[in-house]
């Protein structure tokens, strides 16, 4: 996932939104609301922001990698689904594409003729500095206690980069607990239109809490287009409402919400290296592939525990064909088959992988190393499920802590080495 230092504001700014100690809905406050004190430390105990607990699986480490450079060479690898009958039927990949083209333009729109992103001038209201910094600690906290070897990795960028990567993730993860936290029952779709207002207030420097008034400050400074984060509540609308997928089509959809946003959002913060020759489409293409090879990842690890609430995230025209059901997989017996099916899925997210990995290396130096070292553990989650024999059923594959710090000096290794022999570009060639 993906800084700024001071709060932007503008005049009409409600400050009082931004210094609230509430929550505007009942049912986002308890679904946020359970055994995380959001009080500052080393503060009063008369003075306390908003409560939330961050207890869900970390999804949201995926951001950035390799990709193509323009529509004609971004990957098609589902059927065609069209979103009504007066539609004109377009694939997931190239509406999610658009997004991709959108964000792209925005960042080169910043860029201008100097290279460099160019980052707004501070208007600070008196009092909110102490505030703000104090909001961006507390991502920082909230980010090394539930993504701890990401967070290691963040160490390594600039200050303002690492705040405002801190805010992307802490904001990405409240808004994965409103539906997978211990009090997801509160929650309504109601309830997330409004938890997307507020999205938009904190957009319009109208932040509610400190949390938001960190993101809000990131915002303003760095090129992020609000879109990607209105996938990312989209996406958690469709686990209020959908449990199977019917085609890979569907389902990269839903992974594209969920976590190929977190890629969208972040590379404008870290930026893509001077020096590279690959096409800012291809970067943000490869941070879109690196979101979806981790969630395909994630699914294929939680298929037992997804059962178990009555959920499939598997492509249901895959399981027919390999003669397999949802029964097959409530039962929850490893077979031939479900090997056999197993074994396509998992070639399926290392292709993801592979299109993020050329892109990693066009990031900025500083950037690399968290995105590197998600990218290997995360693939390493694929080799557990295939040493487990391709028990996800009632087997959790993970990587162990031995591996994890074996990974993270190569992920450092692979960040300063610098850009590869391929570019996303010339990786696309090769396939052709």
């Amino acid at each position: 996932m993906s800084c700024a230092l001071l709060y932007v504001v503008s005049p009409n700014t409600e400050i009082s939104k931004f210094i609230s100690y509430g929550l505007p809905d009942y049912s986002i406050k308890a679904a946020l609301s359970s055994n995380f004190d959001g009080r500052i430390k080393g503060k009063k105990k008369g003075t306390r922001w908003s409560s939330f607990s961050f207890t869900s699986d970390l999804k949201y480490t995926c951001l950035s990698g390799g990709g193509s450079d323009n529509a004609a060479n971004f990957p098609v690898v589902s059927s065609l689904v069209a979103n009504s009958a007066a539609e004109v039927a377009v694939s997931s990949e190239q509406r999610v594409y658009d997004v991709v083209l959108k964000q792209a333009a925005l960042v080169k729109e910043q860029l201008g003729s100097s290279g460099q992103i160019d980052v707004k001038p501070d208007i600070v209201v008196p009092g909110t500095l102490s505030l703000l910094s104090e909001a961006y600690d507390r991502c920082g906290e909230v980010c090394a206690e539930y993504a701890k070897t990401f967070y290691l990795g963040t160490l390594l960028m600039t200050p303002e980069k690492r705040k405002a990567i801190w805010a992307i993730y802490v904001w990405c993860r409240r808004t994965d607990e409103l539906v997978d936290g211990p009090n997801a029952s509160h929650i309504t779709p109601k309830a997330l239109d409004r938890w997307e207002s507020r999205l938009e207030d904190l957009y319009a420097g109208r932040p509610y809490d400190m949390l938001d008034a960190a993101l809000s400050d990131t915002v303003q400074k760095f090129p992020v287009d609000i879109q990607p984060f209105k996938d990312m509540i989209e996406g958690m609308r469709l686990d209020l409402k959908k449990s199977r997928y019917k085609n890979f089509d569907e389902l990269y959809l839903y992974c594209y919400y969920v976590a190929g946003t977190v890629g969208l959002m972040s590379v404008p913060v870290m930026g893509i290296e001077p020096e590279s020759k690959a096409t800012t489409e291809s970067v943000y293409g490869a941070a879109l592939a690196l979101g979806i090879a981790n969630q395909l990842t994630n699914i294929l690890r939680d298929v037992g525990e997804d059962a178990r609430r009555g959920r499939v995230y598997l492509p249901q025209d895959e399981l027919m064909q390999s003669g397999l059901s949802d029964e097959d997989i409530f039962a929850g017996k490893v077979t031939d088959k479900w090997r056999s099916f197993m074994k396509k899925q998992i070639k399926r997210a290392r292709m993801f992988f592979d299109e993020a990995e050329s892109g990693v290396t066009q990031l900025s130096a500083s950037s690399r190393w968290p995105v590197w070292a998600s990218l290997l553990l995360y693939r390493q989650i694929l080799d557990e499920i295939e040493a487990n024999d391709y028990n996800n059923f009632t087997k959790r594959a993970y990587v162990s802590k031995a591996k994890k710090v074996v990974a993270l000096p190569v992920a450092y290794a692979k960040s300063i080495l610098g850009s590869t022999k391929k570019t996303p570009q010339t990786l696309q060639a090769s396939k052709k």
